[in-house]
């Protein structure tokens, strides 16, 4: 994967870097992570343009995502909310009781 970009993005960024004659190539990530995959352009003067094609890509990949999720009714949290206000209250006294348990020896510690 290139530098946490999912893989059909990383390959649409290819084809649209070759299908414009922009001249390319890839590292791998570094051994230990430090340095992520990534593309880098052989011909430093390219830049613009393929900025311009990339910002493009994603502009038109974003609309896409969007129309995506409305058509899919555009859930949110707050609907889940609003859906089941029993279980969501049940879950954070759930979770307020392990941050007490949690909590409540280093509260305590030295009283």
């Amino acid at each position: 994967m290139l530098g946490g970009v999912p893989e059909d993005e990383a390959i649409e960024i290819r084809e649209l870097l070759e299908e414009n004659g922009i001249d390319h190539y890839e590292v791998p990530a570094s051994f230990l992570g430090i340095s992520p995959a990534s593309i880098w352009l052989r011909d430093g003067g390219e830049f613009r343009r393929a900025r311009a094609l990339i910002d493009g890509y994603q502009m038109e990949r974003e609309k896409l995502a969007r129309s995506e999720y409305e058509r899919s009714g555009g859930k949110t949290v707050f609907d889940g909310i609003r859906a089941h206000p029993v279980r969501f209250f049940v879950y954070m006294a759930a979770i307020a009781v392990i941050l007490y348990l949690s909590l409540s020896p280093f509260l305590n510690f030295g009283k």
